[in-house]
């Protein structure tokens, strides 16, 4: 089950965390993996692992936020079977001190970035009359996270350019889903707690994992497993859905 063989795989922000554990499941898979991400470094660290593993891939250093390079990507891929849209930054701060700048830079990379890349390869879908996008919303989307003003912003839009998305390429046989994580452990929230919680480290772990019903945060690969599914021919019948993966934060959480 969840063969991707003979699928031509693209995956943003593939050189850490969510990213990076989807494309190597992809790869395990048989897919043959884009492993775009904005540092070349850990784009190709990446893609060398998904090779040692068997599997066949490609590192390209890309900025989704810019449209000539996006298109440039994929006229270097040829058809494109699935894409998922991983890439994004976050931001802590309310509406009162999150700058213009700030929240134009959340924008242009988890917004315009998930936007540029669906525009990219939707024409090719069409053609093919088939394909597979998943793009990483966020529980952010679904409820009111505190200092998270911008960051809830992006994922929210994320959100409702799926449902579209899905609506207008329905008789295309293109589905478009998304997946809302919660709280993940990720590199970037041990770098968030040892900024802004310096030598209260273990106590901020603790304090955030319990915030999630379940009692921890997620682990990358449990997110790239469910992403996994949506695009693979057993979720064929799965569409313009988003997907909680949040260890029961919107719905359990009082």
């Amino acid at each position: 089950m969840f063969s991707l063989q003979n699928k031509i795989a693209v995956v943003t922000g593939a050189g850490s965390g969510i990213g990076k554990e989807t494309a190597l499941i992809f790869g395990k898979q048989g897919a043959e993996v884009f492993v775009i991400d904005l540092n070349e470094e850990t784009a190709k660290n990446t893609a060398n692992e998904i090779v040692k593993n068997g599997g066949r891939a490609h590192a390209k250093a890309v900025d989704v936020s810019d449209h000539e390079k996006v298109n440039k990507l994929f006229s270097e891929t040829g058809p494109v079977d699935i894409l998922v849209n991983s890439a994004g930054v976050s931001h802590i701060g309310n509406i009162d001190n999150v700058s213009e700048e700030d929240f134009e830079r959340l924008f242009r990379i988890n917004v315009k970035g998930v936007f540029n890349c669906m525009k990219a390869a939707i024409p090719s879908m069409k053609k093919k009359k088939s394909g597979a996008i998943v793009n990483l919303a966020s529980t952010a989307s679904h409820i009111g996270l505190p200092e998270r003003f911008a960051y809830t912003m992006t994922k929210g839009a994320v959100h409702a350019m799926t449902l579209s998305v899905a609506r207008d390429y329905l008789n295309d046989g293109i589905r478009c889903n998304s997946v809302s994580p919660g709280r993940v452990h990720t590199s970037f929230v041990d770098g968030f707690i040892k900024k802004y919680y310096p030598g209260k480290e273990e106590e901020m772990f603790e304090k955030l994992s319990q915030f999630q019903p379940i009692g921890r945060m997620a682990q990358p690969s449990e997110i790239a497993s469910i992403i996994l599914f949506l695009c693979s021919d057993e979720a064929s019948f799965a569409t313009g859905t988003d997907y909680p993966i949040d260890g029961g934060t919107i719905t359990l959480r009082t």
